[in-house]
């Protein structure tokens, strides 16, 4: 088959993928993303936040989007915060995928918020909201089950047992090898908030593009190193705790060069 018609294929195979609904980190994973973004901004990024949400920072305003959730007015949001790909996609496929992607996904929707948040006119309800959900999205994008399967809601299908108690593949994600820390989300954050000045400079380059396929990347492992029914403990904190840290860490420094982009615009 030629490289066109294979592209047709995927294209539809890929439309036929259409988001599910998902939790997102939980509290303390998007309060450490919020914190350590906070010490990246630069200052005109930094004074225009403070116009916009005043003495809200951005850990706490990081899990507004999942407060709503609530409110059903809001469950239009509810495809916002993830983008589902199918299994053993190649780097090729991956972009193929990413550069024709038209449907309500946390891609798609931060690039949206993006070009919104430059517009000098904004109404400032807007602003807030648009700022709070954006915060939120690039934080759900770093939880490598938010670029997850369709056909288990994310992980959300993949039954587990962490310490004894149900889980599932998302939810450990989410929460619970994170909780599992017993550290605040300052103390987390200062934990954590240790890069070289080279890799500082080159995540600080990378696009949403890059993000979702990274995230793409540790998924397709997640899902390859975990049965239905397995019993989890201390040693998948051991062999996965790292990655987690590093995803928040890469999330931070992420939103802060998203951020200070837009606000310096």
């Amino acid at each position: 088959m030629k490289l066109n018609s294979l592209k047709k294929v995927f294209l539809v195979f890929v439309l036929l993928y259409l988001p599910v609904q998902a939790m997102a980190w939980g509290l303390l994973g998007h309060r450490v993303v919020g914190q350590i973004a906070e010490s990246y901004l630069n200052r005109k990024a930094s004074r225009e936040i403070k116009l916009i949400l005043g003495n809200e920072n951005l850990a706490m305003a990081s899990n507004w989007a999942d407060f709503i959730k609530s409110e059903p007015s809001y469950n239009y949001l509810n495809n916002w915060h993830y983008i589902n790909l199918p299994a053993g996609l190649n780097e090729e496929q991956l972009d193929f995928a990413l550069k024709r992607d038209t449907v309500t996904d946390a891609y798609t929707k931060i690039l949206f918020l993006s070009a919104e948040l430059k517009n000098k006119n904004l109404e400032q309800d807007k602003k807030v909201m648009y700022l709070r959900l954006l915060i939120h999205l690039v934080g759900d994008l770093h939880q490598p089950m938010h670029t997850g399967r369709f056909e288990d809601l994310g992980g959300n299908r993949i039954q587990l047992t962490w310490f004894g108690q149900n889980t599932n593949l998302h939810r450990v994600w989410d929460s619970d090898l994170i909780d599992s820390q017993e550290l605040s989300y300052t103390e987390y954050s200062r934990s954590i908030n240790f890069i070289d000045k080279n890799q500082l400079h080159s995540l600080q380059s990378q696009d949403a593009a890059q993000w979702v396929k990274d995230s793409y990347r540790i998924s397709e492992k997640l899902y390859a190193k975990v049965n239905n029914g397995d019993k989890l403990s201390y040693r998948y904190i051991y062999d996965n705790i790292e990655i987690a840290n590093q995803q928040m860490l890469k999330g931070g420094i992420h939103l802060a060069a998203l951020l200070n982009s837009i606000f310096s615009a």
